[in-house]
């Protein structure tokens, strides 16, 4: 008689060093009294929130889904995403995988991206002919692409594989659009002048319809500051499912001395129609995290003249673009990292008690950097790639993802060895 064949241990069964992480940091949390607010903005009120970009034109389903897990680990209070509904599920099933590795996780607030505009640098994506391509280029693209959304093979040509001649033959591949976010970095790399910018704006009924759901909980507007009538229209397009959302950002850039007018402006649009939370996301130098210390100077002197405008708007700040390891400490200096001020915190009200001036971080290039480390030491097997199978994988994770958020929530755990037994 055949042997029955004896099923796996359950999921949590194998990630006790994941588990002992995450719940130091979901105890952390729970010392922290949120009072009458909901934690995410009990969070902006203190300082310490903290937002997972995962890109507002990234749609990687496998990537966003492992991501989100790994971050819901280490304690982000939102998961910002583009407005599909197949990347949306994505970030849902990876925070469902985090609750039942840690049960007590905290549930971070799931926000969709759109824009108003499609001269936003975060929608568009990379586009070329590879066939157009000369055969001996060195690919200078494939190399600079932070998301290796570039892949380029030479063709078969009568039956022999050509890559070792590099005069024969012609490439294939090209941009895996739902890899490419918009960063821009392969445009002026390319020697032939061959990668264009293809440019879009979110369907907003399509956004309409991701509002009324049950899986999406906030949303982030992207405007370029050219003026208000672009996102004047936008908002009317969404004034029937908005307050289905609990927080609505609004993305800008720095336009200098006419930003407070600019944002007030906006917030009159908001303000008679939406009930629920308002946060400005001040986007410094967009999609510049990765790359080291100078890219978060321009986000922070940004942050700087937001404090300085005695016109501000009611609403919560956050910083993004160009954000990374560094940012901390430039805050720190500047005086700013969890600075106190008085200021309302919906949109409905006006607050009477006090709230940190900039209310947190959102992490984007960098924090999908630090943890595709781990994800890409992961064996290529087929199929999608689960984090969770591979536990030391996931510890690996986890633990670049606590050393970017922590210094922001203030905890600090012991880790365990990455070399640890996870049977």
């Amino acid at each position: 008689m055949a042997a029955v064949p004896v099923p796996p241990p359950p999921l949590l069964a194998s990630h006790a060093a994941v588990r002992a992480a995450a719940s130091a940091v979901s105890h952390s949390r729970r010392v922290r009294l949120a009072g009458d607010h909901p934690p995410q903005v009990a969070a902006l009120r203190r300082g310490d929130w903290v937002k997972l970009i995962c890109g507002a034109s990234f749609e990687d389903a496998a990537d966003v889904r492992n991501l989100s897990l790994v971050y819901t680990l280490a304690g982000v209070d939102c998961i910002d995403c583009a407005a599909d509904a197949s990347v949306v599920g994505a970030v849902n099933e990876g925070i469902d995988v985090a609750a039942s590795i840690v049960p007590e996780v905290q549930r971070p607030w799931v926000m969709i991206s759109v824009n108003d505009d499609c001269r936003d640098l975060h929608f568009r994506k990379a586009g070329f002919d590879p066939e157009d391509c000369p055969p001996d280029c060195s690919k200078p693209c494939e190399k600079v692409c932070p998301a290796d959304a570039i892949s380029l093979e030479h063709s078969m040509v009568g039956g022999e594989h050509t890559g070792s001649d590099p005069l024969r033959g012609k490439y294939e591949g090209g941009v895996i659009t739902e890899r490419c976010y918009g960063c821009g970095r392969c445009l002026p790399v390319c020697p032939y002048d061959r990668i264009r910018a293809v440019s879009y704006v979110r369907d907003p009924t399509m956004t309409a319809e991701l509002l009324k759901s049950n899986d999406v909980d906030a949303i982030e507007i992207h405007t370029t500051g050219k003026g208000t009538d672009m996102f004047n229209t936008l908002w009317d397009s969404l004034s029937g499912s908005i307050n289905n959302v609990k927080l609505v950002a609004v993305s800008l850039p720095n336009i200098g001395e006419s930003t407070a007018d600019l944002m007030n402006a906006m917030y009159i649009i908001m303000e008679s129609q939406f009930k629920g939370y308002n946060l400005w996301q001040l986007d410094g130098r967009p999609m510049s995290g990765d790359i080291g210390r100078g890219a978060t100077r321009e986000t922070v002197s940004f942050a700087t003249h937001v404090a300085s405008m005695s016109e501000r708007p009611p609403g919560f700040y956050q910083l993004a673009g160009g954000t990374n390891s560094y940012t901390i400490d430039c805050l720190k200096k500047a005086g700013l990292f969890q600075s106190i001020s008085v200021a309302g915190t919906a949109a409905s009200e006006i607050a009477s008690s006090h709230q940190a001036l900039i209310g947190g971080i959102a992490y984007g290039g960098y924090a999908r950097k630090i943890v595709g480390r781990a994800l890409r030491k992961i064996p290529e097997q087929f199929g999608r790639v689960r984090i969770e199978d591979h536990p030391d994988h996931l510890l690996e994770a986890l633990q670049e993802a606590m050393s970017l958020i922590g210094p922001v929530k203030d905890y600090n755990p012991v880790l365990p060895s990455l070399s640890h037994d996870t049977s």
